[in-house]
């Protein structure tokens, strides 16, 4: 056996590395090096934005670095566009990583379809030392070994029929040209391995399930040979991945021994679920990233949320920026409790940091493009004047309405239409309200005129309760009513004091002014 592992580990370090990276392991390097490996089989949704999260922080934390890895080995299953998609949305939420299928680096290919020469020397090496065998077993025969035990209410598992054949009969069935696979040989009494999160564990795979295929008659390799010949010329020292692999990982470890390869450290990542303990909806696309950035949600608003919910931090709080989940982040803080995700606090979420967006200088220029660009598309057909379009007004709605809304999207509701589009109202459908129209217009342009302060809500309705007492025979509400059609031309919406507030005095007085000159 000693004999047959040496010769292992020779095949296994000369099998050559694609594309030019390191074909002899992981080097000498600083710092944790991790991986975030997603299938392209769909597009990244909040789950997989958690787990590459957890990396990201993890290795900015500790000066590492942060890898993406497409694991494409489906080919079946393959969504066009999917792997692309995948690196810029991480982009986009802030966590792009240092090595990519975008952005190379010194142990890529990182696409595992690019990679398939690495996978089939690593599977020679295991034949060679008998720790792999040929499977020439069909597709027909593994259906009815799964229906037998369907049948007698037992796990689907592989009966390791053709690990008994003998080098003689493996080569007659290959030069009949039969197809095969490759299976790797479990074997029983496994080692404790201490995970990052669960603790101890150890899970006797042989005792529950076949042997696995590693190799696939396409030459593709499956998850479990193509992660640990990946994550060794990688150079990968800790794998964070999701609880659902917990009970695979001693499969992997007794991969590693095979090879005779140091294997990396373990942590597994309890589960994302919904405030109800149930699974997250993908149905229409609920929980992938286009969505949220479709709809103008902000990506610190994602990682905020989705950190809050779990744990890894000291304390739950609202309004984390990434640097201060990097330097609050701790590994050993991680429970092994579901991390409970409550959707309907996202726009909360979003008040926050959209709020800051808007006191930053810089990020707040960017939002009034943007918000030009959103009342151009949504009043466009409604003759906008190109004054409300001016940077220091959109700036100034943006200031005044901060930590009011939520999204940015907001500003361009109905209940805010009245700050984009001009009223046409004319003199006498104000004076059909109150006869004193005119008087009232000019009290309330004298009082923007002598603004010299902020105004505010509070203020803005003692002073207007005071214009009214001047008038002779005008109610207050009947003056409220007349100031909004004149500001807005509609009946309804937010109060008088606060539409005033937004506007500004400057706007408020020359809509005032046009009202009455028409």
């Amino acid at each position: 056996m000693a004999r047959a592992l040496r010769a292992l580990r020779g095949a296994a370090g000369a099998a050559p590395a694609p594309g030019g990276g390191s074909g002899t392991g992981p080097g000498p390097e600083t710092g944790p090096r991790v991986r975030f490996g997603p299938s392209p089989t769909g597009f990244l949704h909040l789950g997989g934005l958690r787990t590459a999260l957890y990396n990201y922080i993890f290795a900015k934390k500790h000066g590492g670095t942060f890898i993406l890895r497409v694991e494409d080995t489906d080919q079946n299953r393959l969504v066009p566009g999917a792997a692309e998609a995948i690196e810029e949305m991480l982009d986009w939420a802030g966590v792009p990583p240092d090595e990519s299928p975008g952005r190379g680096g010194p142990r890529g290919p990182y696409v595992q379809s690019q990679r398939l020469e690495l996978y089939r020397g690593a599977s020679a090496a295991l034949l060679a030392s008998g720790a792999a065998y040929r499977c020439f077993c069909t597709a027909q025969r593994l259906e009815l070994l799964r229906r037998d035990a369907l049948r007698c209410r037992h796990t689907p598992r592989y009966d390791n029929r053709c690990r008994h054949l003998t080098p003689t009969e493996v080569a007659q069935k290959l030069s009949q040209g039969l197809d095969c696979v490759v299976r790797f040989r479990l074997e029983k009494g496994v080692e404790p391995f201490q995970d990052l999160v669960y603790g101890w564990n150890k899970h006797e795979v042989a005792e529950v399930e076949g042997d696995p295929v590693i190799l696939k008659g396409d030459g593709f390799p499956t998850y479990h040979l193509a992660n640990v010949v990946d994550d060794h010329y990688m150079g990968i020292t800790h794998v964070l991945r999701g609880t659902e692999w917990l009970t695979s990982t001693s499969k992997h470890l007794l991969l590693y021994k095979a090879f005779g390869w140091e294997p990396p450290q373990f942590g597994h990542l309890p589960l994302l679920l919904n405030k109800d303990g149930g699974k997250l909806s993908k149905r229409q696309g609920d929980i992938f990233l286009e969505r949220f950035a479709r709809d103008g949600f902000l990506p610190e608003a994602l990682l905020d949320i989705i950190t809050n919910c779990g744990s890894g931090f000291a304390e739950k709080q609202m309004g984390r920026t990434l640097e201060e989940l990097i330097s609050q982040f701790e590994l050993g803080r991680i429970t092994t409790h579901s991390a409970l995700l409550d959707l309907e606090m996202l726009p909360e979420f979003n008040r926050i940091h959209l709020s800051r967006h808007i006191e930053n200088e810089g990020l707040r220029q960017r939002l009034v493009r943007e918000l030009q660009g959103l009342v151009e598309h949504v009043y466009g057909d409604q003759q906008v004047d190109p004054e409300v379009l001016e940077k220091e007004y959109v700036e100034r709605v943006l200031l005044l309405r901060k930590g009011h809304i939520s999204l940015l999207k907001n500003l361009v509701s109905s209940d805010y239409s009245y700050l984009w589009v001009r009223p046409s109202v004319s003199r006498q459908h104000l004076q059909m309200i109150s006869a004193e129209a005119d008087e009232i217009g000019k009290l309330v342009i004298g009082l923007m005129t002598r603004q010299t302060a902020a105004l505010t809500v509070e203020e803005l309705n003692k002073d207007l309760r005071s214009l009214q007492k001047q008038t002779r025979e005008t109610k207050y509400s009947s003056m409220m009513q007349l100031l909004r059609l004149a500001l807005t031309g509609q009946q309804h919406g937010p109060s008088v004091a606060e539409m005033m507030v937004t506007l500004g005095p400057k706007e408020v007085s020359g809509r005032i002014h046009r009202a009455l000159s028409s």
